[in-house]
């Protein structure tokens, strides 16, 4: 696979690193067994296998110790979710693995043969994947009400920022209808301009949004999908931007996709009391703190617990 690939699988791997080793047929040594968790083996074959994940994932070189840690880890995670009921079926794993596959843009098969290239089986991040579900539910669940993060902590945290929020900025809520003008894949450049001119056409003959549904139900090549409502806080600030000096009723300015020419039917913008951008990125920050400290804490109580043998 490409240097791009390996960026993207970095980016959503995370852990530590070891010396990449090359993969050999599973021997004795292999299978010889490192340390016992809970009654659990972890072999030599598990830590290689671990190590050049971690290798492929962060780039770095890590001990022996850090990743048979990664894999105590996770021995007593999925153990610990047994207890209270949650154990993802491989068909939930499957669902996970093909979700981070296609962040990368690939297909699942991809990415399995991209680490069967390294060396690397696919149950090895499987493993991973699952112990990760497993202990996000556990900490969310056990933990909800202690993870909020309340609306006076928000305020006063943005009080705190000072100025990197306008006082009279607002959030608003937003009712669109995306827009294609189906555009086939291979069609020559003067077809998809003329695809372009007749969205700009449309745009200054639309008024409501009830004309758009009427107009483009019945338009040969073209579809209208299914109002979506967000608010500010949800879409990025270019989006924000072009949405906000649309009339409500009309339709943005066309853009060239996959699928052909898109426009956005702007049906509703309302103020809104929810979250602005910078209240949410706030909010999700302390979020991610308050998740960091009860999982660190949580896995250190049920580690401590657990029978650890080295071999």
């Amino acid at each position: 696979m490409t240097t791009t690939f390996f960026r993207r699988l970095s980016a959503l791997i995370l852990g530590c690193a070891t010396a990449l080793v090359l993969m050999g047929w599973e021997s004795p040594v292999h299978a010889q067994i490192a340390v016992m968790v809970n009654g659990e083996p972890i072999t030599n074959y598990d830590i290689e296998q671990r190590g050049k994940l971690i290798t492929l994932s962060t780039h770095k070189p890590a001990d022996r110790q850090q990743v048979i840690d990664e894999l105590i880890d996770e021995k007593v995670k999925i153990r610990e979710g047994k207890k209270f009921g949650i154990d993802p079926s491989i068909a939930d794993v499957d669902q996970s693995y093909a979700a981070m596959s296609a962040r990368m843009r690939i297909t699942p098969e991809q990415l399995t043969k991209s680490l069967e290239s390294q060396g690397i089986r696919p149950d090895t991040l499987r493993s991973r994947v699952k112990a990760d579900m497993v202990w996000t539910n556990l900490v969310r669940g056990r933990y909800k009400e202690s993870l909020q993060v309340s609306e006076k902590d928000v305020a006063a945290a943005v009080q705190e920022k000072g100025g990197d929020e306008k006082p009279d900025t607002q959030s608003f809520e937003y009712k669109m209808q995306p827009i294609v003008l189906i555009v086939p894949r291979g069609s020559a450049p003067d077809a998809v301009e003329t695809r372009k001119k007749e969205a700009e056409a449309l745009r200054g003959r639309i008024q409501t949004c009830a004309e758009a549904n009427a107009f483009f139900k019945s338009m040969q090549n073209a579809a209208i999908r299914d109002p979506v409502t967000k608010t500010s806080a949800d879409i990025p600030a270019s989006l924000r931007e072009v949405l906000d000096s649309t009339p409500v009723g009309h339709l943005t300015p066309p853009e060239l996709t996959k699928q052909g020419v898109e426009m956005v039917a702007l049906c509703g913008r309302d103020p809104t009391t929810v979250d602005t951008p910078k209240k949410k990125e706030i909010r999700d920050k302390m979020y991610a703190e308050k998740y960091e400290a009860k999982s660190k804490s949580y896995l250190r109580e049920v580690r401590g617990a657990a029978m650890i043998e080295y071999r």
